[in-house]
């Protein structure tokens, strides 16, 4: 039995998400489609990834519904990916790595680009998982119950 299919019959909504969207290049092209990148050769120079490799993670992204391939928006013979709104459901994932990678991974004073509101042009508040009336939980305030068909 694969690991796909292992993951694929998971319980568990993390595992089945890792699975799609879990590798290196996955979450890059998508961090990427946020970024407004859409056509293959524009992926290619932005990642440096090897051409199989960044087809079939296109390919993937496009089967799950993540990502939709469209004619080019200029009107020349090309085609562009284009997020789903399954695919722009994925911002505050990305949103969460990008901050947890500010906060952790950069050294003080250590130039990095940051994620700001277009309109206020400040840096978008720091994500957490918050309790109905607004207050933020920590892991050991959180439980995870197994639904049963």
């Amino acid at each position: 039995m694969s690991s796909n299919t292992v993951m694929e019959g998971s319980p568990c909504p993390v595992a089945r998400s890792v699975n799609l969207i879990g590798d290196r290049w996955s979450l890059l092209i998508v961090r990427d489609a946020f970024d407004g990148i859409r056509r293959f050769g524009d992926f290619q120079r932005s990642l440096g990834v090897a051409r199989n490799i960044l087809s079939d993670r296109l390919r993937k992204l496009v089967d799950a519904n993540i990502l939709e391939l469209k004619d080019a928006s200029d009107g020349t013979a090309y085609q562009e990916y284009v997020l789903t709104e399954a695919g722009e459901s994925l911002f505050p994932i990305v949103v969460a790595l990008r901050q947890w990678g500010e906060v952790n991974l950069f050294r003080e004073g250590e130039p990095h680009s940051i994620l700001i509101d277009k309109q206020t042009q400040s840096p978008i508040p720091a994500m957490y998982p918050l309790s109905h009336d607004g207050k933020t939980l920590s892991p050991n305030e959180t439980e995870v119950i197994k639904i049963k068909s």
